[in-house]
């Protein structure tokens, strides 16, 4: 019986592609890319930046850390505040909440600004445990994520689910076996999710409270 609920964060609690679009355009301007396409930023939201700059740049990884240190000069002070929660969210994490599930944060965003996001919109108050990545590079992929998750609460994969809007959080969820639930409102759209195996996909957050709800029972 599920007992835990696994959150990704960009892109499934909150549209934080703002704040991003504008840390990744300026980590390229000082390369002399002048990047304006938002499917091409949109890349950006869910995995390893470092990995990104690369795989999407073809940045050396010296380049990538130097962009990820300028992406995190506009982020950390103002991009992080650029940011709001999805419709219907609270009230998804009110219902899960009150049937009794334990609600956890697992994001590849680093640990400190996930907790302002939880904290500066109004969501600290429904998770038990927020796990992230580190600025160390300690846990940048998502398996390592929820890895770490299923380490600090003790529950079993059986009694998990992942649910996000990334190949990364279904991939993730799958490695650590673990049922997921894709949302169609973030950034991946549905061919991605599919191809990554979600077992469920969402359109809303009220419809993702229906498909958690009902593995409950």
């Amino acid at each position: 019986m599920l007992t835990t609920v696994l959150f990704d964060l960009d892109g499934t609690l909150t549209d934080s592609s703002v704040g991003i679009y504008k840390g990744v355009a300026k980590a390229l301007a000082h390369f002399g890319i002048e990047e304006t396409n938002e499917a091409n930023l949109a890349r950006f939201i869910g995995p390893s930046l470092l990995d990104s700059f690369q795989r999407y740049y073809g940045f050396t990884e010296e380049q990538a850390k130097k962009a990820v240190a300028l992406y995190r000069e506009y982020y950390i002070p103002k991009g992080v505040y650029e940011n709001k929660p999805y419709d219907g969210v609270h009230e998804m994490l009110e219902t899960l909440k009150s049937a009794g599930l334990t609600l956890c944060l697992a994001t590849a965003k680093p640990e400190p600004l996930a907790e302002v996001v939880l904290h500066e919109f109004g969501l600290a108050k429904y998770f038990t445990h927020l796990v992230g990545s580190l600025y160390d590079g300690t846990r940048a992929e998502k398996v390592d994520v929820i890895a770490e998750v299923l380490r600090v609460t003790g529950v079993s994969p059986e009694e998990a689910v992942m649910v996000g809007d990334r190949r990364h959080d279904i991939e993730g969820a799958k490695a650590n076996g673990l049922c997921s639930v894709g949302v169609l409102y973030g950034f991946g759209g549905r061919e991605e999710l599919l191809d990554a195996g979600a077992d469920f996909l969402a359109a809303t957050p009220a419809e993702a409270a229906e498909i958690l709800l009902s593995l409950r029972r």
